[in-house]
């Protein structure tokens, strides 16, 4: 486990920090943090910065209610930047939005990232802005009982593609139902948050009984 004396802070005596979401790993904020700012954050488990333009100490969400909630923090290679993990109440970026990185610059029209955000954000539109000729708004359309035939119908192909051991039918398969099981949450109400929070509960839960199991065979 590094200590704080191992980093390499600059001439200025500061360090970048890019903040990430745990959740989501979107990249929320780059800000600079020095010694004490590191030290204060490790200690609230909340990150603080320093602020270069106020020449001040800086803990995020002390005004705005805007907490960042530290999960780890981990340094590079040459231990001169950190990136850390966060937890946040509220949006990241001073304006309002939850991240302050959203004016592109370049997108190759080759390598198109894919986010499941993406996705669901894009099946939100078609249901709130029905377009002529989507499946996915035919779908919304036609209501919960057609949302959910589909999902059971894709699910039974995944079965049968994973019984005849086709792995490339199987992931085509998959894919399917997880478009459609995407469409009933957008249909539900359901964020892909929830679904995150729920695993990370049954982790937490798997990882006590695990535990439990090891100190009873003691």
């Amino acid at each position: 486990m590094l200590k704080a004396d191992d980093l390499k802070f600059d001439e200025k005596g500061l360090i970048p920090a890019i903040i990430v979401d745990a959740k989501s790993r979107k990249v929320l904020t780059l800000a600079y943090m020095n010694r004490e700012s590191l030290t204060i954050s490790m200690e609230k488990g909340l990150t603080c910065f320093w602020s270069r333009s106020r020449n001040e100490l800086w803990l995020k969400g002390e005004t705005s209610g805007n907490y960042q909630h530290i999960v780890s923090i981990t340094a590079d290679c040459d231990r001169d930047a950190l990136i850390v993990l966060v937890e946040k109440d509220g949006p990241a970026c001073h304006l309002g939005t939850d991240s302050c990185f959203n004016d592109c610059l370049y997108l190759s029209e080759e390598r198109q990232d894919f986010t499941y955000e993406g996705l669901l954000e894009l099946i939100r539109g078609r249901k709130t802005e029905k377009k002529e000729g989507s499946y996915t708004t035919y779908l919304f359309e036609k209501g919960l009982d057609k949302i959910l035939k589909k999902v059971g119908e894709e699910s039974t192909e995944v079965i049968i593609a994973a019984k005849d051991r086709d792995k490339k039918e199987t992931v085509y398969e998959i894919a399917d139902l997880a478009y459609h099981v995407m469409v009933l949450m957008v249909e539900a109400g359901i964020s892909l948050e929830d679904i995150r929070d729920e695993l990370a509960a049954r982790h937490v839960i798997d990882h006590k009984i695990k535990q439990e199991k090891m100190t009873g065979d003691d």
